[in-house]
């Protein structure tokens, strides 16, 4: 069902390499790093490694926008075994490519003439998963506005 070959392989391949990185420098450039917004992702990813174990952990974290992003290097720095992490990554990136590759696939065939609607569709699902960033500056602008009781 996937035209292109490289798609599956190269998603495990990706999460590898940054899990690498993370494993040789991810701990210096966390404690070097004035990003607060690096820093809260890269602990919520180690909450969510803690919380739900490692292997599903990996699992959950590839659909999970913006903390895809951190969790594989943290899982690095972290130390998480790399065979554990090379299983589950694997299997996150599978479920993760063929998802997106099938949801397509479905959407092409209900709907007729889908190509004159593509665009309209990406606007509206970058516009929703801007929306909890939205929420989150908003709560955080919020408690920093009001004075502590």
């Amino acid at each position: 069902m996937n035209d292109d070959p490289l798609v599956t392989p190269a998603s495990p391949l990706a999460t590898g390499t940054t899990a690498l990185l993370g494993r040789r420098g991810g701990r210096t450039l966390l404690a070097r790093t004035s990003s607060r917004r690096l820093k809260e992702r890269a602990a919520r990813a180690q909450e969510l490694l803690a919380r739900y174990g490692q292997g599903k952990a990996l699992v959950i974290g590839r659909f999970i926008p913006m903390l895809r992003s951190v969790l594989h290097p943290t899982a690095g720095a972290l130390g998480v075994p790399t065979r554990t992490f090379t299983l589950w990554a694997t299997v996150g990136g599978v479920l993760w490519t063929q998802s997106l590759v099938l949801a397509g696939y479905a959407l092409g065939a209900s709907v007729p003439r889908i190509g004159d609607y593509l665009l309209a569709m990406v606007a509206v699902l970058i516009v929703l998963s801007l929306v909890p960033l939205l929420v989150q500056a908003r709560r955080t602008r919020h408690a920093r506005q009001t004075p502590p009781r």
